[in-house]
């Protein structure tokens, strides 16, 4: 596994993390198996695992709390996220800091992430949705300083919303922020435009979240995928979205080489930005675990086949079920 540096905060981290958000949530959760995952994936080399007290309420951070007490000499960073107060995914404008992120609430949840996981400290607290206006509000940054003074987390970070990267670009120059988690992917490459840069200018992080593209870039979903009821990605994957989804991966499924699958492609392809600090693929059977990590050791892939796969760059701006 080869490592990157995350940011100003000089860590080397793993530039394929762990993302949690499967295990917390998702129909088909086992803690059993996650756990299974998350070992493997440490003893793979993996040193970066994502999670958040929205997957589960909790069950998520909780799994992470149980890799690092089963591994008490393992060097591992964990990132979690605070929720919006008005648990409104994704953030809209007009949002106030004080419907989302008051101080106090700030506080609050951050003790209930870390008693949800058992431990004494976060590395990384990232808010889990994000509104740019709110850069310099000199409250969410005291309650921010507080909490590092205390000694319960050790960097700060933002979730960007979908299909919005500008949305955290005078937070990034702001200097009050170390890691920025945004979708960025085959499909999803705007953030290189503006966002990418800011971070290289002020040393920020950048954590690239949802590299399938929720599934579609592994090539396995088809006009007929479905999941049990409750499960987000029906109301993700609506036949507005499923349709160009699926049109759009079979185009690609004709350029994906003959020794490579089409999601070891997507993974190589991020690697191909040294912009980004580490993926985080949601990662519960342990086959997805070794496949992934193993893209590390594969690195980036060729020039010629990433600049073809530029030309696959997809413009989508938010909808009603782009949460």
């Amino acid at each position: 596994m080869r490592t990157r540096q995350f940011g100003r905060l000089g860590w080397n981290v793993s530039e394929i993390g762990h993302g949690m958000w499967g295990m917390g949530s998702w129909s088909d959760s086992n803690d059993a198996q996650s756990l299974d995952a998350l070992q493997l994936s440490l003893d793979l080399g993996c040193n970066f695992f994502d999670t958040a007290w929205a997957y589960g309420e909790g069950r998520s951070e909780a799994l992470l709390g149980e890799l690092v007490k089963a591994n008490p000499k393992s060097e591992i960073y964990t990132a979690s996220k605070i929720p919006p107060k008005n648990r409104r995914w994704p953030s809209k404008r007009g949002f106030t800091l004080e419907e989302c992120f008051p101080a106090e609430y700030i506080k609050e949840y951050v003790g209930l992430s870390l008693k949800n996981a058992g431990l004494e400290y976060f590395d990384l607290m990232q808010f889990h949705v994000w509104e740019d206006a709110w850069a310099e509000d000199e409250r969410w940054i005291r309650a921010i300083e507080d909490l590092k003074s205390e000694g319960v987390l050790r960097g700060v970070g933002i979730s960007i919303n979908r299909w919005e990267p500008w949305n955290g670009i005078n937070t990034v120059a702001s200097g009050y922020i170390d890691a920025v988690q945004v979708i960025y992917n085959i499909f999803d490459q705007d953030p290189e435009e503006e966002l990418f840069p800011a971070c290289r200018e002020n040393d920020v992080a950048v954590i690239a979240r949802v590299p399938f593209d929720e599934g579609t870039l592994t090539g396995n979903l088809t006009l007929e995928s479905s999941w049990p009821k409750g499960d987000w990605r029906n109301t993700y994957f609506v036949p507005e979205n499923l349709v160009p989804s699926v049109e759009r991966a079979e185009r690609l499924k004709r350029i994906v080489p003959p020794e490579m699958t089409m999601a070891e492609m997507a993974m190589r392809f991020i690697l191909n930005c040294p912009d980004v600090t580490t993926i985080i693929p949601g990662m519960r059977a342990l086959h997805h675990v070794t496949g992934n990590i193993g893209c590390s050791d594969l690195g980036p892939l060729t020039e010629g086949l990433h600049q073809e796969l530029r030309n696959h760059k997809w413009d989508r701006t938010p909808t009603r079920w782009s949460h």
